[in-house]
């Protein structure tokens, strides 16, 4: 039996993977979705990472998923216990010494999301109706009301990612309609990074609250085609090693050069669902609390 553990991004919780769990778990696998710090302002990817380990327990026959600002974590779990198989899903895919802040300015965001940035403006003066065209354009609102909305605190964006999963196979799942990390955006990110081609999905940068069927189809069929890890390491000897002269790559600065309000901007993201959504939501609001959205 396999353990899917499912990061989320920011500025969500545990609940954010409400439709894809109860898939993976009729599946006859194990769901563990950690509830990381993501409110404080002084937790930081350690406290993340301890947060994850401490819910994983000893499980074992790991799949590790990492949404959006979630693969920081999900690189950091892999690395500190054997995994079968890392997954990142719209991923900030990391580098090696990288903080999330300064992700942004390293990938070259801006000029990546070009487009979006031009009919929405810079993200810290994104309104409440551009943070719903960029995350929500494909999420049904029954779906979105089943994920509780967080603040996002700035602690982990300024710590760095200091360990990596050497040994452990990679898959990158891509959002094709994501307007927050465009797919081509995504393709190269992959092909740098992590040396692969992304798995794309018919789904926005929300592919667990848009598509959880296509979600949990694919995260399956990824696990089932990568043999377990071998006791005390990240990979059976099976795996595939990557190609010649590729290792994982090296953030050159820790200073931010990225949005500086992306703490904020994933707030105000939460707020947009819970309200722009109010008439459509209305009877689920009282059984279910109020939607979120994340990065």
């Amino acid at each position: 039996m396999t353990t899917f553990v499912l990061i989320p991004g920011a500025g969500s919780g545990p609940d954010h993977w409400h439709l894809v769990a109860p898939l993976l778990r009729a599946a006859g696998h194990d769901v563990v979705a950690p509830d990381l710090p993501c409110e404080s302002d002084t937790a930081g990817l350690p406290g993340y990472t301890a947060a994850a380990l401490e819910a994983i327990g000893d499980r074992g026959d790991l799949v590790v998923v990492g949404q959006s600002l979630g693969a920081f974590t999900a690189s950091a779990v892999a690395a500190a216990r054997p995994t079968r198989l890392l997954v990142h899903l719209n991923a900030m895919i990391p580098a090696r010494g990288e903080t999330p802040g300064a992700w942004w300015g390293a990938v070259g965001h801006a000029e990546a999301a070009a487009g979006t940035l031009a009919r929405h403006g810079p993200m810290r003066g994104w309104t409440e109706a551009d943070l719903e065209a960029v995350f929500l354009h494909d999420v049904p609102a029954r779906a979105s009301a089943g994920a509780r909305p967080r603040r996002q605190g700035a602690g982990i964006f300024s710590t760095p990612l200091t360990t990596w999963p050497d040994e452990v196979p990679v898959r990158v799942v891509s959002g094709r309609d994501d307007r927050l990390f465009p797919l081509p955006f995504q393709q190269r990110l992959a092909r740098e990074r992590v040396g692969v081609d992304p798995d794309v999905l018919p789904a926005g940068h929300l592919v667990a609250l848009a598509r959880p069927d296509a979600l949990a189809a694919k995260l399956l069929d990824l696990a089932s085609g990568q043999p377990a890890p071998a006791s005390g390491q990240g990979t059976s000897e099976t795996t595939p090693s990557p190609p010649s002269g590729f290792g994982p790559p090296m953030a050159t600065s820790s200073r931010p050069s990225g949005p500086d309000s992306n703490a904020r901007m994933t707030s105000g993201a939460t707020r947009t669902t819970s309200q722009a959504r109010t008439s459509r939501t209305s009877s689920s609001r009282r059984t279910r609390p109020p939607p979120a959205t994340t990065t």
